[in-house]
């Protein structure tokens, strides 16, 4: 017994002294101080290590960037960096759903992408200093953090950025790593912006739209209507543009399965970051059945 309990004691510390982490402020103004957990392998190595930025969910009101430690603590362990952001939270205090005010929740959006190119900015400018390679940026979040992630892919920097422009020219992320997120035009994703995706979503989705559809659900005449473009319809769309997608659905699933990638999932987003940086081709669609015994009508794939 004392062996096991002595085994398990230097394996957690086997595991603290795998990664690192630093925090850092991004960005500050008079008003506003926005910090950065970086999760960097404990192992230090000659190559630039790659990084995954990353948001958390919460509607743009709430959640915290060290709600995801143990994935940054994952993918360090594996040699990547993470770097968990804080956003601006928007809406804290204002209604994101249906009695919500459309043009107020784009700038929720918009904000959020902004904080996320900012911070993204940083990295890039201090990349020697903690030895990250900036030609291999994914970009990742759950939620209200892959809505920021979506939007930092593909809108036009130099058009929507609130902040001075400080990205390089013609920048772009290496890949992308959303659970339950939306794009709020899927025509932003053309061949040439396209990039390697991986996707988790629940096909009844009411909070998120799995295909297309509402944002919470709203109907037409709601102040809050958002049409939004989700993983499923961005699967399709990626098909048609024959670009690197995978995608996991849940059948059945609701909003609860948007932290799945980095909860239960991180083998998943190891494998295709590993499979991306090889690069490698792929396609995939996995099916989830319902735990609850039956699947929704709308996808023939999930009865």
């Amino acid at each position: 017994m004392k062996k096991i309990l002595l085994f398990f004691i230097a394996l957690i510390f086997n595991n603290i002294q795998a990664q690192e982490v630093k925090t850092l402020t991004y960005f500050q103004n008079d008003t506003l101080k926005l910090d950065l957990d970086l999760y960097l392998p404990k192992k230090k190595s000659n190559e630039k290590i790659p990084l995954i930025m990353f948001a958390f969910g919460g509607g743009f009101s709430g959640g915290e960037r060290t709600s995801e430690k143990n994935f940054g603590m994952f993918m360090a362990e594996n040699g990547y960096a993470v770097a968990s952001i804080s956003y601006s939270l928007y809406m804290k205090g204002k209604d994101f759903g249906c009695k919500g005010t459309l043009t107020e929740k784009i700038k929720a959006i918009q904000i959020g992408v902004s904080d996320m190119w900012q911070a993204t900015s940083f990295l890039i400018e201090n990349a020697d200093k903690y030895n990250l390679d900036s030609s291999k940026i994914f970009i990742s979040g759950i939620s209200a953090g892959a809505e920021i992630g979506f939007h930092a892919s593909f809108w036009d920097y130099k058009l929507m950025n609130l902040y001075k422009s400080n990205l390089p020219e013609n920048f772009k992320y290496t890949g992308f790593i959303g659970g339950s997120g939306a794009i709020q035009d899927i025509n932003l994703i053309t061949k040439e912006k396209a990039i390697p995706m991986l996707l988790a979503h629940g096909s009844n989705d009411e909070t998120v739209p799995y295909s297309a559809g509402s944002h919470r659900s709203c109907p037409t005449n709601a102040s809050g209507w958002l049409i939004l473009f989700g993983s499923y319809a961005v699967y399709n769309h990626m098909q048609d543009l024959h670009k690197d997608v995978e995608l996991i659905t849940f059948c059945g699933g609701g909003h609860e399965f948007s932290g799945y990638l980095f909860h239960d999932g991180q083998q998943y987003v190891l494998d295709f970051v590993n499979d991306v940086l090889k690069g490698k081709k792929f396609e995939s669609h996995l099916i989830v059945p319902s735990k609850k015994g039956k699947g929704s009508g709308k996808y023939l794939f999930c009865d």
